[in-house]
């Protein structure tokens, strides 16, 4: 066994260790369902800081991120504006969320959309939305984890094998010390996802030669892009390299797809931005809104790990890792035709085959970076293997913990033992992520293409939670049978424009039709049904009911009058951000900072549409501090909110009383 596994083996071993060492504190520390499922509402600042973004931001953001930059170029970078937008949703929601659960003692969001609305439908539908989402997205969490391992171990541990046993482990943290395990090991797997981008990042510009290097390296792949006898380049209408420019405001294809010049138009950045949006407005955000003591700890993870800091790393480090492979061999045509620009060191690892045409395709460019170190620093490579696992649990993790505690509270607690005790509720928790772990894992070893098709819904499904979350929070003349409808028009919506809904025989307009995410489609029919259903199933009743809410709401929540003239300001600052720095008006950034064609005119010494994205995410860093801080949206309220209920499940006359 050579150094590299040594140290790979001897890192996985400790990072194991850590992981059950807070799955028994957690176990020991759970004496309630309210310790087990929502960590007894008692999470510290910095634990729910790092342990959100580690949430937020998984295994893909490690692995597949930089890999398709390196495929479609800084078009498909507009990605990384998720940094801003994932949060955002929190800035919207979460203390709002916070300040019901905590006044009304919710544990999921199931029993506080089901006491909002009276009604138990959209409870299931919750569920649903959770299992969807969890299932492939933990599926997709795993299976990636087995590749990697069985590629960093040259095949000893079989996909499957490394599959089946990196999540035994994190079965046992989770099963068995619930949200609070999550939480802990979260923290540690926030800092290694974080420091493991940043150094492979620094590999990358390391082996390039520099930032100078970097940027007429890609002014070269741009111009290897557009020549006409390269029959696999991509140009946009405008005649541009889709590695430096996206192909317009929209395209009216029949597939987002099949567009000329790459997919990102600047529609669909801003609907992938709103799918993206779907993981903060998924249920588990709620109940990780729920865990908290205090609202303090949202601000500073939306704006300063999230915003700001993870943006800073996408927006550089992982440019520098998806541009710079096709500098470092990964890319056969462009090192062909401009070898000068190119510092071969990655073609040892890939056999002589093009990055493309790899077994992972742009999936095994994380890991060829990983492999660089092998006789440079074998020890890396093994914390850097650790770094890219630690990204790849992070999020499953905490998606089976909620996940199970819907299936325990909203299924079997409500419907089936409503006098179910606390031991029996962590019992069936625990049996709850059994059963989505075992899902998850046998749809990701039988069905690979299934895998891949359910995981384009995941995120996709979340952000159909928009219009209920918008309803409780803010709207109370939003029904209950326009949220319902709504609810179940977004998700079939959403099924018929991504490519599960084609393999069901749905083939007329293919995936993402006129170059729109499925999640732009699943909330344009969504949030149109409700507010045509609302309009005329209003009834006074159920408004005098949503109102003992959203009078509390009002009370505790809403923003002092010498800062209420500011609201058309926030108004103003938010539309402008969404539209030019990822919708439609993004195209402006393929030219303002100079010709993409023309590396002499490059204002900045890098791409105009890189100089426009740097320049829109510190744009949106402000309009993150604005709207959490200026605004109040993310900060303590002033006046005290007071617990009416401990936990609602276990006081049934709650349920009248709300």
């Amino acid at each position: 066994m050579d150094a590299k596994m040594i140290w790979l083996f001897v890192f996985v071993i400790l990072y194991w260790a850590y992981c059950i060492f807070w799955g028994i504190k957690g176990a020991m520390t759970a004496k309630t369902a309210s310790d087990y499922f929502i960590a007894g509402r008692r999470l510290s600042l910095w634990v729910f800081v790092l342990a959100a973004t580690a949430t937020s931001f998984s295994g893909w953001t490690f692995m597949g991120h930089p890999g398709l930059i390196y495929r479609d170029g800084f078009q498909y970078a507009y990605a990384s504006f998720y940094a801003i937008t994932i949060p955002f949703t929190g800035v919207m929601f979460l203390k709002r969320q916070w300040m019901l659960g905590k006044r009304f003692g919710f544990v999921t969001p199931g029993e506080m959309m089901s006491h909002y609305l009276k009604s138990d439908l959209i409870r299931l539908l919750i569920i649903v939305v959770a299992l969807c989402f969890s299932v492939p997205y933990l599926g997709l969490q795993l299976r990636a984890s087995g590749f990697l391992f069985n590629v960093l171990t040259d095949g000893l541990l079989g996909v499957d094998v490394g599959m089946w046993l990196l999540s035994a482990v994190v079965f046992i943290y989770v099963a068995s010390g619930g949200l609070r395990a999550v939480a802990y090991v979260d923290t540690v797997q926030c800092i290694l996802l974080a420091g493991g981008i940043i150094a492979i990042g620094i590999i990358a510009i390391g082996y390039v030669g520099g930032w100078e290097n970097l940027n007429q390296g890609i002014a070269a792949l741009a111009q290897y892009d557009i020549d006409p006898s390269n029959t696999a380049g991509k140009v946009t209408p405008d005649g541009h390299s889709h590695y430096i420019a996206i192909p317009g405001v929209i395209q009216f294809v029949s597939s987002g797809p099949s567009a000329v010049g790459g997919a990102w138009t600047g529609m669909m950045v801003l609907t992938y931005m709103f799918a993206l949006m779907g993981i903060h407005s998924s249920p588990a955000f709620t109940m990780w809104a729920f865990s908290n003591t205090d609202p303090r700890p949202f601000a500073p993870q939306q704006v300063w790990a999230s915003a700001f800091g993870i943006g800073f790393i996408l927006f550089f480090f992982t440019a520098f890792q998806g541009l710079g492979a096709h500098l470092l061999g990964a890319d056969l045509g462009f090192m062909e035709a401009y070898p000068e620009h190119v510092n071969n060191v990655m073609q040892a690892g890939l056999g002589g085959k093009d990055l493309m045409e790899s077994e992972g395709k742009q999936g095994m460019l994380v890991p060829q970076f990983i492999h660089l170190m092998a006789d440079v620093a074998p020890w890396l490579v093994g914390l850097l293997s650790v770094c890219a696992l630690a990204a790849m649990q992070s999020t499953g993790a905490a998606y089976m913990s909620t996940a199970g505690g819907m299936l325990t509270r909203d299924l079997l607690k409500h419907f089936l033992m409503p006098q179910a005790s606390h031991a029996q509720q962590k019992f069936f928790g625990r049996l709850g992520v059994l059963i989505i772990v075992l899902a998850a894992l046998v749809v990701a070893t039988t069905s690979k293409d299934a895998l891949v098709l359910l995981g384009g819904l995941a995120v996709a499904f979340g952000f159909q939670m928009w219009p209920s979350l918008m309803a409780v929070c803010y709207f109370p003349w939003f029904t209950r049978p326009a949220l319902n409808l709504g609810l179940i028009a977004g998700i079939i919506a959403v099924i018929c424009t991504e490519t599960v809904g084609q393999s069901l025989g749905i083939t007329a307009w293919g995936r993402w039709p006129l170059t729109m995410h499925s999640a732009g489609w699943g909330i344009f029919f969504n949030l149109g049904i409700v507010v045509l259903v609302s309009a005329v199933t209003q009834n006074s009743a159920d408004m005098d009911h949503k109102m003992k809410f959203h009078g509390f709401l009002r009370e505790h929540a809403a923003l002092p009058d010498h800062k209420k003239g500011l609201i058309p300001v926030a108004w103003i600052i938010t539309l402008v951000w969404f539209f030019f720095g990822i919708g439609p008006g993004a195209v402006i950034g393929n030219t303002i900072f100079g010709d993409p064609n023309d590396y002499a005119t490059w204002i900045f010494g890098m791409p105009s549409i890189w100089a426009w994205q740097v320049l829109w995410w510190a744009l949106g860093v402000f309009m993150m501090w604005f709207l959490a801080y200026k605004m109040e949206m993310s900060t303590v309220p002033t006046t005290e909110v007071q617990a009416l209920y401990e936990d609602i499940g276990d006081h049934h006359e709650a349920r009248e009383t709300v």
